[in-house]
């Protein structure tokens, strides 16, 4: 996994194309991932499986329970693989 938030966000316009099918364009800072995106509580949980796999860390539910935008998981994703 990528260690700086333009790199993180890159990564993650990839992921919701393939696991959600997305528009790569759509996955923008402020997108809400549940309204804008159409994100699910059930996606929400493969996307953190996913992430756990990319960043080999372990992700806790907490950190995740607060995140509502793209820019939230990647501030998330950010503060994870650099130990923050």
């Amino acid at each position: 996994m990528v260690r700086d938030r333009d790199a993180i966000l890159t990564q993650l316009k990839s992921i919701f194309a393939e696991m959600f099918e997305a528009d790569p364009n759509a996955v923008v800072l402020d997108a809400n991932l549940y309204e804008d995106l159409d994100i699910d509580s059930i996606d929400a949980v493969d996307l953190v499986a996913r992430l756990r796999t990319l960043s080999g860390k372990k992700i806790e539910p907490e950190r995740f329970k607060s995140v509502r935008t793209v820019g939230d998981v990647v501030e998330s994703v950010y503060a994870l693989v650099n130990g923050e």
